[in-house]
């Protein structure tokens, strides 16, 4: 099979049953994501930001269509039904649609570099620089084992911060219905030696609806994120942008209890 198969076998027969892992009601039915290709979704393409060492950015993750079908079956966990609930988050056993994404996540950073071969990928240093996740990452089984789900209505967003260190490095980030701007910021911090000349204060970075941020090394310890939704700091080229509901899929993995 060609790559141009393997990219388009990534995003096939992703929803299957899911169930809330909580209790142990019996599983229902969840619609299936619509992902095969379409004629105006070009085959998802990385973009690194420069700036932070470890922060990748694929625009066109999922196609419009997609994101649809995925927004549809998180609504259908029936985890926000009431306007107060804008937060769920899983552990271990993940609905059926997140594994989905995150095997598709594995599979697309492999196929970043068809010529490499998993096994090796990583080992040289212009490997681990073409990469979007350090091959150390993309071994673990599962790659990722919990789930958090924000629904954030307009003007809503999230303050800057670090993730706990209770999770590994490797972080993903799915944005869904609205774009919005997300800034990094430099931590302060004696063991991390990130110095830039001049210093910025504050990386944004576009994030488009459909598109996936990959985080580790440096942008994962190193920087903290934020996203300002207030009027007047959703800010891109010039124009403010229209802040409609925006749902955010974040996956992690814990760190092993010794």
């Amino acid at each position: 099979m060609d790559d141009h198969n393997d990219s388009k076998a990534l995003f096939k027969e992703v929803f299957g049953d899911s169930s809330d892992s909580d209790d142990n009601e019996q599983q229902t039915q969840q619609p299936q994501l619509e992902l095969e290709e379409e004629e105006d979704h070009q085959n998802p393409s990385w973009e690194q930001i420069k700036e932070i060492k470890g922060l990748w950015l694929c625009r066109d993750f999922l196609s419009p269509r997609q994101q649809s079908s995925l927004v549809s079956a998180i609504l259908n966990e029936g985890w926000f039904t009431e306007p107060s609930h804008n937060q769920a988050m899983r552990f271990g056993d993940l609905p059926a649609w997140s594994s989905e994404i995150s095997n598709s996540i594995r599979e697309l950073v492999l196929l970043c570099d068809p010529a490499s071969d998993p096994v090796d990928l990583g080992t040289y240093d212009e490997a681990k620089e073409a990469c979007p996740f350090p091959s150390g990452l993309l071994r673990r089984e599962p790659l990722f084992d919990q789930l958090i789900v924000n629904v954030y209505q307009p003007g809503e967003g999230i303050s800057a911060h670090v993730d706990l260190m209770r999770f590994e490095d490797g972080i993903a980030i799915v944005s869904l219905e609205s774009s919005c701007v997300m800034h990094f910021t430099q931590v302060d911090r004696t063991d991390c030696d990130v110095k830039m000349d001049p210093p910025m204060t504050k990386i944004p970075v576009y994030l488009t609806p459909g598109s996936l941020v990959l985080m580790s090394e440096e942008a994962r310890y190193c920087w903290k994120h934020e996203i300002n939704r207030k009027p007047g700091f959703q800010i891109w080229e010039g124009q403010e942008l229209n802040q409609m509901r925006r749902i955010s899929v974040t996956l992690r993995k814990l760190c092993k209890v010794e």
